[in-house]
C-alpha cells in the first residue's frame, strides 16, 4: 500500500509530515463531554485518512515511521491533554495513555482488521472507549 500511494517509505513520512489530526477544541465544550468529542474525532480520521493507517503499518517496522507518529501524538494530542486534564504535570502520561486506546483501536481494526473489532459498530466502539478517554483526560490523580 506505501509503494502505491507514496512511492516508498520517505514518501509516506514527508506526507505524515502534514498531518494535522484537526483536533476538536475541548477546552470549549463540557468537560464530561470531552472523551466521548474526542473519541468520536478520531474514528473519523482513521476511516477518512489513509495516510495514518499507511503510517501506523509503516511505525510498527520502521524507526523513523514510529518517530513521525510519536512526533503527530506528542505535538497535538499532548497539547489538548494540557488545556483538560486537572494536573499539568501529569498530561504527558495521560496523552500517552490516550494514544494507548487510541492506536490499540486503529491497530486493531483498521491495519490488522480483527473480526470482532471491525465488526463493531461507532457507537459501540464510543460506549466502550470514550469513558476510558474522559477518565484518562479528566479524572483526578490515581
Amino acid at each position: 500500500m506505501v509503494m502505491r500511494y507514496y512511492g516508498n517509505k520517505e514518501g509516506l513520512f514527508a506526507a505524515a509530515v502534514a498531518i494535522d489530526l484537526e483536533l476538536p477544541d475541548l477546552s470549549e465544550m463540557p468537560r464530561d463531554e470531552v472523551g466521548r468529542a474526542l473519541m468520536a474525532h478520531f474514528l473519523s480520521r482513521w476511516e477518512e485518512n489513509e495516510v495514518l493507517t499507511a503510517l501506523l503499518r509503516a511505525g510498527t517496522t520502521n524507526q523513523a515511521g514510529a518517530e513521525r507518529m510519536q512526533g503527530i501524538f506528542r505535538d497535538q494530542v499532548l497539547p489538548v491533554a494540557l488545556r483538560v486534564c486537572p494536573d499539568p504535570e501529569q498530561a504527558p502520561a495521560r496523552a500517552a495513555l490516550v494514544a494507548t486506546q487510541v492506536l490499540g483501536l486503529a491497530l486493531t481494526r483498521y491495519v490488522l482488521r480483527f473480526p470482532p473489532a471491525v465488526a463493531l459498530h461507532r457507537e459501540e466502539v464510543l460506549a466502550w472507549l470514550a469513558p476510558t478517554l474522559q477518565r484518562y483526560l479528566t479524572a483526578p490523580n490515581p
